[in-house]
Formats: C-alpha cells, structure tokens, sequence
C-alpha cells in the first residue's frame, strides 16, 4: 500500500495530496489520507513545499516537533479499525467517544494515547502489538472521558 519504508510512506502522503488538489481521481486509500490531509490545514504546507524537504526529515520530541506522518498515520489507522471493528469492539469504542466529545476527529486524537503505548510496547518488546493489552487501554479512556462504562 504504502511501501515499507519511511520515505515511501512519506512520498505516498505528498503525492496522494497532489493528486486530491489537482482533482485526479482518487482510489479507496488516497480518499482516505487525502480526508485525513485535508483535516489538517497546519500540514498544508508542509507537504507542499516538495519531497526532497521533508522525506528524510526527523520530527523529535526533543526538537519540540511532532511528526506530521505519524500523526495522521495514527488517524488512518483508528479509522480503518473502526471500520473493520478490529480489535473486535472497536467501532462501539470509537463511536461512544466520538458521541461524547461531539466530534470524531478530537475523539481520534484522544485515541491516539493508548495506540502510541502500544506500538511503543510493541517496539520495545520487539512483539507484534498485543490488542487486548491495547483494547484495555482503549476502554479506560473511554471510561475516564465519559464517565460511563465502556459500550464494547
């Protein structure tokens, strides 16, 4: 899909926006981070400027920076496992949070905390991420945030 390397990656973003802006037909996953890309009008510019200034760019916490592509890569991500519901309750997860924040995308960035522990988990465990470990965190979130017990 996107290719296994950061550059890859990062090239499908700035092309995929290319595309979406000149009005080319777009295919399931451009729709998708192109949705995501026009959600975020700070990155804009960023992934206009031309790849040669961002493909091999590092974006550090300790620089301040917070990495443009794992961010919306992290919106891509909860959105595909909403909508495939996996791990298996997360579209009533997703749903209930985005009901009580009143808006999907900020209910996105407050799943992006337990997603980020896990991948990280995952890379220092060198394991592939543990979903029921992750679906926890996902449900204390929910928890925490609403009030209400978890709907999944």
């Amino acid at each position: 899909m996107f290719g296994n390397d950061r550059e890859s990656l990062r090239r499908y973003f700035i092309d995929t926006w290319q595309k979406a802006r000149a009005g080319t037909q777009l295919e399931a996953m451009e729709q998708l981070v192109a949705g995501v890309i026009a959600e975020h009008p700070e990155y804009h510019p960023l992934l206009e400027s031309g790849p040669e200034e961002v493909v091999d760019h590092d974006y550090t916490p300790e620089d301040g920076q917070t990495n443009p592509f794992l961010h919306m890569g992290m919106h891509i991500a909860l959105r595909e496992q909403a909508g495939s519901d996996r791990p298996p309750g997360m579209q009533a997860l997703t749903e209930q949070l985005a009901a009580f924040t009143g808006d999907r995308h900020e209910a996105e960035h407050q799943l992006m905390e337990p997603l980020g522990a896990a991948l990280w988990h995952a890379q220092r465990t060198g394991m592939q991420p543990d979903e029921t470990r992750y679906l926890d965190g996902v449900r204390q979130l929910v928890q925490d945030t609403t009030g209400r017990p978890p709907a999944a």
